[in-house]
């Protein structure tokens, strides 16, 4: 791996025993509607019996006053169903979950952007740093994966088998020099081939970021937002084509052990698959994970941990897996 001066480093495996890698609001609850008592509806009052035409001995008790019966009115209703974030437009379930997702990570160090959404229904749920710029690591690089196979298919490119065990490296063990290499081949004289096509994937607020290397911009030094990586992986999932796609999938789902963590997390039933990214930046050390998870690839979830130096690798792999775990475990 490359280790990075200027307070930052960018690499996918060990280097000189350092571990170092690439890339890479909440809605308020609502209160529950208010549910009407269970009314009874109550007896009517007895009539007095009617005098008799037979006078009554006079010796006799007065007949007794009629009583009215009473039916007791139901004390309480059923409570509904605890949904806290109804707007998102998922069910009860993934809402509590999100709840709990949310309370977890207030805990954690740094800040945490989330993004969930559901293909099937068009729901999002997304959290209140979902915006956040932050360093995409070697998330990136899943565009870049787009670019050239969209490229390469048009006839603009053609790649060679170099090139393709490049993208396999890129996609399964998150290699930094095979990044660089393609960005170098591929990235045109002024280096903007590929950041002049990354918006039309969705990376609308993608932005380079200068001073860090004597290229610019440079695949490793660029900041973006989980919503970003959140349209990323939904145009993969809808937009590129089916051989394209099924490439990346099974490159997604079978990645190296340096990337079983994130959305990783949602478990082996969830049949997830994930690009990771994960780098020691100026401010401190981010972890992303951008993936799918459930039959059909039917959910997308996003995570951006910007620790902003309050922890490193081993707290930004934790929250980001547990995460996932929180949101998906159980629901297949």
């Amino acid at each position: 791996m490359i280790q990075q001066v200027r307070c930052r480093a960018v690499a996918c495996v060990a280097v000189a025993g350092v571990v170092l890698a690439g890339c890479g609001a909440p809605e308020e609850p609502a209160s529950p509607e208010p549910v009407a008592l269970t009314q009874v509806s109550t007896t009517a009052a007895s009539a007095p019996p009617t005098p008799s035409a037979v006078p009554e001995p006079t010796s006799a008790p007065p007949p007794a006053p009629a009583t009215t019966t009473q039916a007791t009115p139901a004390t309480s209703a059923a409570k509904p169903q605890d949904c806290p974030v109804p707007k998102s437009g998922f069910d009860c379930d993934f809402q509590r979950r999100f709840a709990a997702a949310q309370a977890y990570v207030a805990n954690r160090p740094g800040t945490v952007g989330i993004v969930v959404r559901d293909r099937q229904t068009g729901a999002v749920w997304r959290n209140d740093h979902a915006g956040d710029l932050t360093w995409t690591a070697s998330t990136i690089k899943l565009a870049m994966v787009v670019d050239l196979l969209r490229r390469d298919r048009a006839g603009a490119i053609t790649l060679t088998g170099g090139d393709r065990a490049q993208i396999t490296a890129m996609l399964h063990r998150s290699d930094d020099d095979a990044a660089t290499a393609l960005w170098s081949k591929y990235g045109g004289a002024d280096h903007t081939a590929f950041n002049q096509a990354f918006p039309g994937y969705g990376m609308t607020s993608l932005h380079p970021e200068r001073g860090f290397s004597k290229v610019y911009p440079y695949w490793g030094f660029q900041k973006c937002t989980p919503d970003d990586l959140d349209r990323l992986i939904n145009y993969v999932l809808d937009k590129v084509p089916a051989d394209d796609k099924r490439y990346i999938l099974d490159n997604m789902r079978t990645v190296a052990p340096n990337q079983q963590w994130g959305v990783w997390g949602a478990g082996p039933a969830a049949r997830p698959g994930n690009k990771d990214g994960w780098s020691e930046e100026e401010g401190g050390w981010v972890m992303n994970s951008v993936g799918f998870v459930g039959p059909g690839e039917r959910y997308t979830l996003a995570i951006m941990n910007n620790l902003r130096g309050q922890g490193g690798y081993d707290e930004g792999q934790q929250t980001d897996t547990e995460v996932a775990r929180l949101i998906f475990a159980g629901r297949f």
